[in-house]
């Protein structure tokens, strides 16, 4: 069986089962802030091919013309429900819509923009020639980036010297064994990352004393 093969099974089903949620989310984020439920933002696909991100609107609307990067969790442009969404990467979720349509697979290297795009060497931009994704590697590692950005001093500038550059290496690593072990591997470490994220969050606020 092939990649693609799981990408539609595991979408159709994910898709399916957090309908309810998805719902939930789409009342909470319109009653919050006015503008549309969901934000699209064009990336670089497939052969640097662009197409419409999908994610549950976390930020204000027109939020995008301050600039591209989330400076950290406490950004004012980021909503209150937008917080809580991106801590526990639930604005994802809409992007199995874009898996389902062919333009993502469920491992890859996360989408960037075209600004970001231009930067690329010869030898980075061989992430274009596969399918992006929703995780990844880098996805994982980084999974703090923002807070990473909100405590330099010129975040644009970390994040294209150091982090883009770093990410890029991490989905090499993938690239260069694209197997079905590789695959649901990072599926695995994806959730069990984001579990960790969410009961350190739980402990945090004294669920567990």
């Amino acid at each position: 069986m092939t990649k693609r093969f799981f990408d539609i099974l595991i979408s159709i089903v994910g898709l399916t089962l957090f309908l309810p949620f998805f719902l939930i989310i789409c009342i909470l984020v319109a009653i919050e802030s006015k503008g549309g439920v969901f934000y699209c933002q064009t990336r670089a696909g497939k052969d640097g091919k662009g197409f419409k991100l999908l994610k549950f609107r976390t930020m204000k609307t027109g939020s995008d013309k301050k600039g591209l990067l989330t400076i950290g969790n406490d950004d004012t442009r980021i909503t209150q429900i937008g917080s809580f969404l991106r801590r526990y990467k639930l604005d994802e979720m809409p992007q199995l819509l874009n898996v389902l349509c062919g333009d993502m697979s469920l491992v890859g290297p996360r989408p960037e923009v075209q600004k970001y795009v231009e930067l690329y060497t010869d030898e980075q931009r061989k992430i274009l020639t596969v399918k992006p994704g929703i995780t990844d590697y880098a996805s994982i590692f980084y999974i703090n980036e923002n807070e990473l950005l909100a405590h330099d001093s010129d975040p644009e500038q970390l994040y294209i010297q150091v982090i883009m550059v770093d990410k890029i290496k991490l989905n090499m690593e993938y690239i260069q064994n694209p197997s079905l072990k590789n695959y649901f591997k990072i599926l695995w470490l994806t959730l069990t990352h984001i579990a960790t994220h969410y009961n350190r969050d739980k402990k945090r606020v004294g669920y567990y004393s």
